[in-house]
């Protein structure tokens, strides 16, 4: 058993924050006091030591850039005013992500199945501490630097599997606090992605829009880090109505630990402790009991993404704590199998179809 985290903005902490991704959580932390960077971006959560040790074989490691009409924020140096230049912020992105696995065999981009087979392998029973491998699977999240739909062939051939068309509202599609529809750009983006067989990210897409693509992309759906609305009532997650319209087609959702997004009448002062891993599990029960099974559920915590340890679950210390969520789902009766597909294999799932 193993987990998938579907949502880690990995490049983004180095270049905002110089965050090594290889280096412990725990360490950048010491480095980091004394420092603006937790106050701008929290206490770090997330490095490659705590994510081995707590079994997090496979990542969706992010390119992300934010449109220069975005409130200030920890991503100012990922602001991007034109196609070219989200392009050029997003490219600096891969560049990091290769430069990792250039440099660290603990690591590997995934682009095809044995690739993923590979990565697995590492990850069983028998295997040791030190022969584990991490797989990184590029996630685009705002399609901004796709210069034009057509061009996406060519961050495909770099390695990106996952494409999110939004963030806030994007040439492709309204998006967070942007209400609106797919542009026609935005599907002429989606026939593109599904004639490469890419994974479309429904997350941060403004609701109209995301009920457009679930009709429209005959290929494989995810929601990589969104919470149930009954839990945090914003646009930036989803209704009953959009999940179960993600489980018809067979899609996935990944639950995302932060507090703000875990309970909206939390608030900084409230602390940490606030909330609890059983807000987790609710939530993930939240899915299955709607949609009837466990098969539309998983993680995608963001840790790192805007927010850090002090506003995550009480029980959360470091990513090596998604771990925990085997042993409460456990406790709440749910079987084996169902805890497996929660924690890494629905997402697997899904990437196996499109490799």
């Amino acid at each position: 058993m193993y987990v998938v985290d579907a949502h880690q903005d990995i490049a983004f902490n180095y270049i905002c924050f110089g965050r090594d991704y290889r280096r412990s959580a725990l360490k950048k932390r010491q480095m980091e006091r004394g420092t603006q960077a937790p106050e701008i971006n929290g206490s770090v959560t997330t490095g490659l030591p705590e994510a081995i040790a707590g079994r997090v074989a496979l990542t969706f490691a992010t390119l992300f850039v934010a449109p220069s009409s975005t409130k200030p924020g920890p991503w100012e140096n990922l602001v991007y005013k034109d196609a070219q230049s989200a392009y050029q912020l997003a490219m600096k992105q891969m560049d990091y992500y290769k430069q990792l696995i250039d440099e660290d065999d603990r690591l590997r981009i995934i682009t095809t199945e044995a690739q993923l087979d590979a990565v697995l392998a590492t990850w069983e029973p028998e295997k040791t501490l030190k022969e584990r491998v991490q797989g990184l699977v590029i996630l685009m999240e705002n399609a901004d630097p796709i210069i034009e739909p057509k061009q996406f062939e060519e961050w495909y051939e770099l390695g990106v599997r996952i494409v999110g068309p939004a963030w806030k509202g994007t040439r492709y599609s309204g998006g967070t606090t942007a209400p609106g529809p797919l542009t026609p750009l935005g599907f002429e983006l989606l026939d593109v992605m599904a004639g490469l067989n890419a994974i479309l990210d429904l997350s941060h897409m403004a609701e109209k829009a995301y009920l457009q693509a679930v009709d429209r992309y005959e290929g494989t759906i995810i929601a990589s880090h969104s919470n149930p609305r009954a839990f945090c009532n914003a646009d930036r997650h989803l209704s009953d109505e959009m999940i179960l319209k993600l489980a018809e087609r067979d899609g996935v959702m990944g639950i995302v630990m932060s507090n703000f997004f875990l309970n909206d009448k939390w608030t900084n002062s409230d602390g940490k402790h606030a909330v609890k891993l059983s807000t987790v599990l609710d939530a993930i029960d939240h899915v299955c009991q709607l949609t009837g099974s466990a098969a539309h559920v998983g993680l995608g915590s963001d840790f790192d993404g805007g927010f850090g340890v002090e506003n995550i679950p009480s029980e959360f210390d470091t990513v090596a704590d998604l771990w925990k969520v085997k042993a409460g789902l456990a406790a709440r009766g749910y079987s084996e199998d169902d805890i497996a597909a929660v924690l890494g294999g629905n997402m697997t799932r899904k990437l196996r179809e499109v490799l």
